[in-house]
C-alpha cells in the first residue's frame, strides 16, 4: 500500500518515500504562546495527528519521530506581558504569560485527542543552535550584519521562493519583514536583532556585542535541525506559512548544510473561516478551542466532536467552522456511540479506512467509509477505526458538560439535530431536575405523543418516544398518563 501526500514544492500528490523507513522524521510549525489558541490553530493540530498516527500505523510507532515547536520568543509575547502584568519586569511577566498559555494549549490539545508529539521543543532552550546556524550563514556569505543585526542575503540564494512560486515584486511587496534602511535588499530577512531593554536577550554571535534575540524563521531551522537531522521527510504547517515563513526557513536550512532540500514533503493545511467569514476579533466571529469546549452558541462542546468536525472537510480546502456542522458532527458520534459504547473486543483496522486515508489524507472519504460500516453492522471493526482516528466510541467522552454554581452537571444530552441541548442537572442533595426549557419542551413532546396515540397515530407516537429516548428521557405510562424521568 502505498501513502501518497500533496507537495506544495513541486505541486502535486507523490507517492511517500522516507529517506530512512526506520526514521520517517515530520515537523510541524506550533503555536505562539501568549494567547489561548484558537479554531484555526487546531486544524494543523488535528490534521498532522492524523498523518503522526497514519505513518505510525504504517511503519511502526517505533520508527516515527513527530517534532512539533512551542515559540515562547516573540513580540507578542512580550506585548501580552506588558499589558497582563505591568508592575514585573518584563522578563517575569513574559515568563508567566508563556507558562500560563502553553498549560491552556496542552490541555485543549489534550481535549482534542491529539497524541503528543515525539519532541516538543522551545524555542528559548535552543539559541545555541540558532546561533551556530546563524554563524554558518556568515561564513559562506549569505548573512551579513548591519547595526547589531544579522541579516539573511536573499540574492545569495539564485532559487529562492521556490515553495511559495512569487513573482519578484510580491515578494517584495508581500514579505512581513520589517522595512529597514540597513538592508541591502528588501527581501532580506532578520536572523538576528538587538534586544530592547527589559526584552529577553541572549549574548549575540558574529562578535555583536550587544545582547539580542533571534529573528523568528531561524527557530524553526535549528529545532528541526537539533531534532531531524539536516533533511527529513515532512515540513507541515498551515497554508499562510508558506510566505515568507517556510520559504525563509528553507534559504536557511539549505544555506547553512548546502543541502538541496530541506524537507523532501512539504504539507500544508488550507484556511479556516467561522460561519462563512474570515475569522477576526474585528469581525466578532473569533472562536478558541477554550470557548467551544466551555460555551460557545450556549453549550459546551466535546473534544471529540471539534475533531470530528475539523476532518469532515479534506485538510487542503477551506473549511468553514458552522454551529449547524458541529451540531450534526455531534449527533453523528452519539449514534455510533450507541452501538460502539460496550464493545471490548478488538478487530484489525479495516482495510478500506487505510486505503482511503493513504490518499492524501481524506478524510471526509473516510467518514463515508465509517458511515458504511456502520449502517452494514460492522460495529467492532467501526470501533477499531475509531479508535484509530482519535475517538474513543463511548458515550461519556461526548457528553456536553455544564459547570453550574452550588450545583454538579450531571449531562447534556445531544439533541436532534439543530435543537437546543437537554439541560440535566444534578442537585447537591442528589435530586435530578432540568433547565425550565427543556421542561417544558419534553412536557410538549409527551402531549404530542399522547394526541397521536389517541388518534391511532403509533407510527409518530414511536417517533416521539424513540426521541425522547435519545434525549435521555424515560416514559412511564399507566392508566393515569404518561410520567417521565432522566435515565440514570
Amino acid at each position: 500500500m502505498e501513502l501518497k501526500l500533496y507537495d506544495t514544492l513541486t505541486r502535486e500528490k507523490r507517492v511517500f518515500r522516507p529517506l530512512d523507513p526506520q526514521n520517517v522524521r515530520m515537523y510541524v510549525c506550533g503555536p505562539t504562546v501568549y494567547d489561548f489558541a484558537h479554531i484555526g490553530n487546531a486544524r494543523p493540530v488535528i490534521v498532522f495527528d492524523v498523518l503522526f498516527r497514519l505513518l505510525r500505523h504504517l511503519y511502526g510507532a517505533d520508527h516515527v519521530t513527530y517534532v512539533r515547536n512551542i515559540t515562547d520568543v516573540d513580540d507578542k509575547i512580550n506585548a501580552r506581558a506588558a499589558e497582563e502584568y505591568p508592575d514585573l519586569p518584563l522578563n517575569e511577566a513574559i515568563r508567566k504569560v508563556t507558562e500560563k498559555t502553553d498549560k491552556q494549549f496542552h490541555e485543549d490539545v489534550a481535549a482534542l485527542d491529539c497524541l503528543p508529539p515525539t519532541f516538543e521543543p522551545r524555542a528559548t532552550e535552543h539559541i545555541g543552535e540558532m546561533r551556530t546556524l546563524i554563524e554558518r550563514l556568515l561564513a559562506s556569505g549569505n548573512a551579513y550584519v548591519a547595526e547589531d543585526n544579522v541579516l539573511f542575503s536573499v540574492p545569495s540564494m539564485p532559487d529562492y521562493g521556490q515553495l511559495s512560486k512569487r513573482p519578484l515584486d510580491e515578494m517584495i511587496a508581500g514579505a512581513r519583514v520589517e522595512v529597514a534602511a540597513y538592508k541591502k535588499d528588501p527581501r532580506d530577512f532578520v536572523l538576528w536583532k538587538p534586544s530592547k531593554p527589559g526584552e529577553p536577550a541572549w549574548p549575540s554571535p558574529a562578535g555583536i556585542k550587544a545582547p539580542g534575540r533571534p529573528g523568528w524563521h531561524i527557530e524553526c531551522s535549528a529545532m528541526a535541525w537539533k531534532y531531524l537531522g539536516e533533511t527529513f521527510d515532512i515540513h507541515g504547517g498551515g497554508i499562510d506559512l508558506v510566505f515568507p515563513h517556510h520559504e525563509d526557513e528553507i534559504a536557511q536550512s539549505r544555506c547553512a548544510f548546502h543541502t538541496p532540500l530541506m524537507a523532501n514533503y512539504w504539507v500544508h493545511n488550507g484556511f479556516l473561516q467561522v460561519e462563512g467569514e474570515k475569522m477576526a476579533k474585528s469581525a466578532g466571529n473569533f472562536v478558541t478551542i477554550r470557548e467551544l469546549r466551555e460555551n460557545w452558541h450556549g453549550y459546551p462542546w466535546p473534544g471529540e466532536a471539534l475533531r470530528f468536525n475539523m476532518l469532515r472537510t479534506h485538510y487542503r480546502q477551506p473549511t468553514d467552522w458552522t454551529f449547524g456542522s458541529l451540531d450534526e458532527s455531534h449527533k453523528v458520534l452519539w449514534e455510533w456511540s450507541e452501538k460502539t459504547d460496550a464493545i471490548t473486543a478488538s478487530a484489525p483496522l479495516p482495510m478500506e479506512v487505510v486505503e482511503t486515508l493513504s490518499d492524501d489524507l481524506n478524510t471526509p472519504a473516510v467518514i463515508s467509509a465509517l458511515h458504511k460500516l456502520f449502517h452494514v453492522g460492522r460495529f467492532v471493526e467501526l470501533r477499531a477505526a475509531l479508535n484509530f482516528l482519535g475517538f474513543s466510541g463511548n458515550r461519556a467522552a461526548l457528553a456536553r458538560h455544564h459547570v453550574l454554581k452550588a450545583e454538579t452537571a450531571l449531562t447534556m444530552q445531544p439533541p436532534l439535530l439543530g435543537q437546543p441541548a437537554l439541560l440535566v442537572v444534578k442537585r447537591a442533595d442528589g435530586a435530578i431536575e432540568v433547565d425550565k426549557e427543556s421542561r417544558e419542551r419534553i412536557e410538549q413532546l409527551i402531549e404530542d405523543r399522547t394526541a397521536a396515540r389517541k388518534t391511532k397515530n403509533f407510527t409518530e407516537s414511536d417517533r416521539i418516544r424513540d426521541e425522547l429516548a435519545k434525549m435521555g428521557v424515560v416514559l412511564k405510562d399507566s392508566k393515569d398518563g404518561t410520567t417521565w424521568e432522566i435515565a440514570r
